[in-house]
């Protein structure tokens, strides 16, 4: 069985789309990785389709709202403004894997910004969401100023891109990467056929 891992920002309207499809298009074991979007973006030499020409974000937006749809999904409440800096949201995405409950907290985080329309650049969206999941959101906002937790995200970001990984979400299947949120059912299909192999 090859190694199945999940590379994804709190930021990612897409990455959330992928968190809710992923358990029942990939069987586990899925190795959720965190890695810092904005990082990759300065490695590549990129930006957020988000950013820039209002009409490529309008149809963006407006792409991802019928995907929610289709997927049978909770409405898509943006937050405002979006995107922001989820760096610190991501330092405590990387502490709550660092103590076993990284997926409570990052699908209680994707589910209060996109369905709910939380502002995770503000710590105490942060921590509300920490609590919710389960952690004690004290630790949690000592953890995003810990540096162990800080070089821990910067090596993740680091590792993801020299295996290739451009952006989020992506599915690493084996050595195979699939980039995007509607490349899901492509990575479940070539998983059961390296398995069957």
């Amino acid at each position: 069985m090859p190694e199945v891992s999940f590379y994804f920002d709190l930021g990612s309207p897409y990455a959330y789309l992928a968190a809710e499809r992923l358990g029942r298009l990939i069987p586990e074991p899925v190795e959720w990785r965190p890695v810092l979007l904005g990082g990759l973006f300065r490695l590549t030499g990129r930006s957020s389709w988000a950013l820039g020409d209002h009409r490529r974000r309008q149809a963006g937006m407006a792409e991802i709202e019928a995907r929610t749809r289709s997927y049978g999904l909770p409405p898509m409440r943006w937050p405002d403004p979006w995107p922001t800096d989820y760096l610190t949201a991501m330092r405590a995405a990387t502490y709550a894997f660092a103590v076993g409950q990284g997926r409570e907290f990052c699908l209680q985080a994707f589910r209060d910004a996109f369905q709910r329309g939380a502002e995770l650049g503000l710590l105490a969206h942060v921590l509300e969401g920490a609590r919710r999941a389960g952690l004690d959101a004290r630790e949690v906002e000592a953890a995003t100023r810990d540096e162990e937790i800080k070089a821990t995200l910067r090596h993740a970001t680091d590792a993801a891109f020299e295996l290739g990984v451009m952006g989020v979400p992506t599915l690493a299947v084996g050595g195979e990467l699939f980039w995007g949120d509607d490349r899901l059912e492509e990575a479940a299909a070539h998983l059961r056929g390296v398995t069957a192999a």
